[in-house]
């Protein structure tokens, strides 16, 4: 394991939830991080999380952290994300794409514009990002892309099938072709020393956008997962050898167990 002193990390999606226990454990290992989201300040959104607020508690644990505002369904937004961590903190050497936009509607009512929008924020965003950072990293000879997947990317089991499947086929459309792009181009730059890996909950973790959708009713309590096991694994395939640990379609806490990497406390 390389550790992440001194590297600049960039988390996605970071005003709370998976992306802000990612961006915290980071930087708890000397990483300076830059955390990106739309919600800049408690209020702006109907969930509780900000930006200002991930970055308050990094630094008030003493590490390093800057906010950077961006609509990844923008173009320019990508873009200019990119450059301003550059400019801010360095170039980038992980980084983790976990923003997402998801809208749960069964496939023959599904709005177009919600359709465009998922695809543009969990599919294209991270497909660009990745672009605007792999110079650098080929460069350097060194990097760590993850892509924050889900157990939707699984194709449905049956028949009989599921009800709670319903409405979530475009999110699993989404996820899955986050996981194919996750291979190829971990394929592509292995040569390069750069890893690329996707990494999912093992089971569901009570984000405020889980609690928003439902989709934690009738989950029997063993399925919940601490965020920290996220948190977690996310560190380990950002710390590996990119020679070997790349290419992973991993579950949190099997990768945690698989590696002998002791769970985090509060997963206890």
């Amino acid at each position: 394991m390389t550790g992440l002193d001194g590297k600049v990390a960039l988390v996605t999606g970071a005003s709370r939830g998976i992306g802000e226990a990612i961006a915290r454990r980071f930087a708890a290992d000397g990483a300076a991080v830059a955390v990106s989201a739309r919600t800049v300040e408690e209020g702006a959104h109907p969930f509780p999380g900000s930006l200002s607020t991930t970055v308050q508690s990094i630094r008030d644990a003493g590490g390093v952290a800057i906010a950077v505002a961006a609509d990844l369904a923008r173009h320019q937004d990508r873009a200019a994300l990119i450059e301003t961590v550059e400019r801010e903190l360095g170039p980038v050497d992980v980084l983790v794409s976990n923003a997402a936009v998801t809208y749960f509607e069964p496939v023959d009512g599904f709005d177009e514009g919600h359709y465009r929008l998922m695809f543009e924020v969990q599919v294209r965003a991270p497909f660009e990002l990745a672009q605007l950072v792999l110079p650098g990293m080929r460069t350097r000879g060194r990097g760590w892309i993850l892509n924050i997947s889900s157990g939707a990317a699984r194709h449905p089991e049956g028949p009989p099938y599921s009800r709670r499947a319903a409405g979530g086929t475009v999110y699993g459309m989404c996820k899955a072709a986050l996981e194919r792009f996750t291979t190829g181009l971990a394929a592509e730059v292995h040569v390069d020393g750069v890893a690329v890996n996707a990494l999912s909950p093992s089971g569901l973790v009570a984000t405020p956008g889980v609690i928003h959708h439902g989709l934690d009713r009738g989950v029997p309590a063993d399925r919940l997962e601490p965020v920290e096991y996220m948190a977690e694994a996310a560190y380990v395939l950002c710390t590996r050898d990119a020679e070997a640990c790349t290419g992973r379609i991993a579950y949190a806490r099997p990768l945690l167990d698989e590696l002998g990497v002791s769970l985090p406390a509060a997963g206890r």
